[in-house]
């Protein structure tokens, strides 16, 4: 099937090995640049009393630390999400085609949405493992005054602590605050981008130029954006605290939270994750074509089902 406007065939080795680069780049880059908002979002759940709101977290942050402050702990986020990125977008294309295979080419249509969940969830188990360690250590350096500055500080101390459970004590938390968050982020996604080219855009996608199918994955991931940071919050808040205090567990956070406390901050997490996920898909996309990798169309109904279903003439 390869043909000169591909570099290499869908689902290669090749493909999966630069699908991974995109899922660095995309992961990366954007969590790094955000790093100030989530450092305050990550004080003001652990210590609602000093940091209020976002913008008073802001300041008293700048006046504290200064502007370097807020800064702190963008080697673990930027080391973790890469990590976390190359396993989350590369592991979803080969899921995606391992269990697609699977299927068949008819219920793989007919279960789609049933496929983007299944798929993004084995790729985010896996990518959440490799998450773990750097985001106990960017919790430690960002929550804990004075526990540790920079990354070559927090993980000798971390270990020496604590051992290698200290690493991966989070790991259950963050499955449970991720997998529902990357299979509402890749399934809503898909599904938006299938609407927005049927409902919206006035020409198919393969009319459209390369630019206009960047800003149709930007739109979509928006959506899918705001879905993603309502289904995950409440669990995001619960690991907040959980890596600050020794000893307690998840349910116990929960009860003690309460309702209105496991929604604290949620306004600016979802202009937080709207962006972000909008920018990830773009810049995931962005890659895909700028290395010529094969992108297939929003799916269509397979000619044998149609004729099932009595569609054709």
């Amino acid at each position: 099937m390869q043909n000169a406007e591909y570099s290499c065939e869908y689902g290669s080795l090749k493909f999966y090995a630069l699908c991974g680069f995109g899922g660095v780049l995309s992961c990366g880059l954007t969590h790094t640049a955000v790093v100030p908002l989530d450092l305050v979002k990550c004080r003001m759940q652990v210590d609602p009393q000093k940091y209020k709101s976002i913008f008073n977290g802001f300041s008293v942050t700048v006046k504290e630390d200064g502007v370097r402050g807020l800064a702190k702990g963008w080697a673990p986020t930027f080391i973790g999400y890469s990590m976390q990125g190359l396993c989350k977008f590369g592991f979803y294309e080969v899921f995606k085609i391992l269990y697609g295979n699977m299927l068949g080419e008819e219920n793989a249509y007919l279960w789609r949405t049933s496929l983007y969940l299944a798929a993004s969830a084995s790729a985010e188990f896996f990518a959440d493992i490799a998450l773990a360690p750097m985001e106990a250590a960017k919790v430690r350096i960002q929550t804990q005054p004075g526990y540790a500055n920079t990354l070559r500080q927090a993980l000798p101390k971390m270990f020496g602590e604590e051992g290698i459970w200290a690493f991966y004590k989070g790991v259950a938390p963050l499955w449970m605050r991720q997998i529902p968050y990357t299979m509402m982020k890749f399934a809503c996604f898909e599904r938006t981008v299938e609407a927005l080219y049927k409902y919206v855009v006035p020409k198919p996608r393969s009319e459209c130029s390369k630019a206009e199918q960047l800003v149709v994955t930007f739109i979509a991931g928006y959506i899918a954006g705001v879905f993603c940071a309502i289904v995950s919050h409440p669990a995001d808040s619960v690991v907040s605290v959980l890596n600050k205090e020794k000893g307690s567990s998840a349910s116990q956070v929960l009860v003690r939270l309460g309702f209105r406390g496991v929604w604290k901050g949620l306004f600016a997490r979802i202009i937080m994750i709207g962006t972000l996920t909008a920018l990830q898909w773009f810049i995931y996309d962005s890659v895909k074509v700028y290395f010529r990798l094969p992108r297939p169309p929003p799916p269509e109904m397979p000619e044998s089902l149609k004729k099932k279903l009595g569609l054709t003439e």
